[in-house]
């Protein structure tokens, strides 16, 4: 299982982004992926769910309206986009996944089985 996440960099206050997370060794649909992001100094928080099937999209309060998840099965990849970035968004931004059934919540850290390297995302002011 391979988890691998691009598209991070360097971006101004309202600005955008999208990050992506190619996944591999394992049946998308069959699995729901994740976003997480770390900040220094802090702990790694959960920003949006997604399961392609019997799944949805879930977010985090404090990027509703601003993140985006989304799947392309064709390409096992979930891609997050990040719109009106804030310096607070600044972190280190994670894909994880883990096997479920069906995706009725947003995902909790300990949940997830595998993780990606992260790309740091950074935003100034």
């Amino acid at each position: 299982v391979q988890l691998v996440e691009s598209g991070g960099g360097l971006v101004q206050a309202g600005g955008s982004l999208r990050l992506s997370c190619a996944a591999s060794g394992f049946r998308f649909d069959d699995y729901a992926i994740a976003w997480f992001r770390q900040a220094p100094g802090k702990e790694r928080e959960e920003v949006s769910s997604f399961k392609s099937r019997y799944g949805g999209t879930f977010y985090t309060d404090s990027v509703k309206g601003r993140f985006f998840i989304s799947g392309d099965n064709a390409k096992n990849t979930v891609y997050l986009q990040m719109n009106g970035l804030k310096p607070e968004d600044t972190a280190v931004y994670y894909c994880a996944a883990v096997e479920v059934t069906v995706l009725t919540r947003l995902l909790r850290v300990n949940e997830m089985r595998y993780w990606g390297r992260g790309t740091l995302v950074t935003v100034s002011s």
